[in-house]
């Protein structure tokens, strides 16, 4: 797991409004199907597949890892950029690798995951220590259209900032709690039944920050800041949004 890179942002309306779905959107969506594609379902696959070839554990885990370090790489290359946590997360790759290979291993191998994702929860919170929380620098990447507006609410709206460092801090958290299960499964379960377990977890997990997350930023009402005129709408019509919807129609 590595920290996404945030895309070059193109110049906003003049209103700090997007006159239609930011044009990065697409791609966006499509880089987070490569993750999960790269770091999940290829791994996982690849290493069932080697153990049913008769490979042993440590060569069938060391090949299955070999996408998402190529995309690690690859992320680097693309965006020219390679931060610490980057080359501190292929550090520990491959000297997990390293490792696992001298102590003959294979759990070794299987706790890089764990170890990964609580490097990757730490630089969350570390972020909370600078003058943008992680979760708000990633939803102006996601939203390019609307950073005149963001930039406004984080200046003039202390509720607004505290929304978004209360939820880096619930992923950073979140991702701690995460990496010690991982590292828990590791270490006491079979080693055949960890990669398909290893994938589960980082779905679950991800589900379950991102209904907190969701649930969080509708009831603080964020979202109607950020979408003024979709916010103006649902007060407008006593069934809210669906009333709303339903007038449209």
């Amino acid at each position: 797991m590595t920290p996404p890179t945030s895309p070059q942002q193109p110049p906003a309306p003049p209103d700090g409004e997007a006159a239609g779905p930011p044009p990065d959107a697409s791609s966006a969506g499509w880089g987070f199907v490569v993750t999960i594609v790269a770091d999940m379902i290829i791994p996982t696959a690849l290493y069932y597949i080697m153990r049913g070839t008769g490979l042993s554990e440590i060569a069938s885990l060391l090949l299955s890892g070999a996408a998402p370090t190529a995309h690690t790489l690859y992320s680097a290359v693309r965006h020219r950029r390679l931060d610490a946590i980057g080359v501190f997360v292929i550090a520990l790759l491959i000297g997990g690798t390293a490792a696992s290979l001298i102590t003959a291993s294979p759990r070794i191998i299987l706790a890089r995951s764990g170890l990964v994702t609580a490097c990757a929860g730490i630089w969350l919170l570390v972020t909370l220590a600078t003058a943008q929380p992680f979760t708000y620098r990633a939803l102006k990447s996601l939203l390019p259209g609307r950073t005149a507006r963001l930039d406004h609410l984080w200046e003039t709206d202390g509720g607004f900032r505290r929304v978004w460092r209360s939820l880096t801090t619930l992923w950073g958290l979140g991702l701690m709690v995460d990496a010690l299960a991982r590292v828990f499964m590791a270490y006491s379960l079979p080693v055949d039944a960890v990669p398909a377990l290893d994938s589960a977890l980082y779905a679950g997990t991800w589900l379950v920050l991102q209904i907190i997350t969701q649930i969080t930023l509708y009831r603080t009402g964020t979202l109607a800041k950020v979408f003024p005129h979709r916010g103006t709408a649902a007060r407008a019509h006593p069934g809210g949004v669906s009333g709303a919807r339903d007038t449209q129609e």
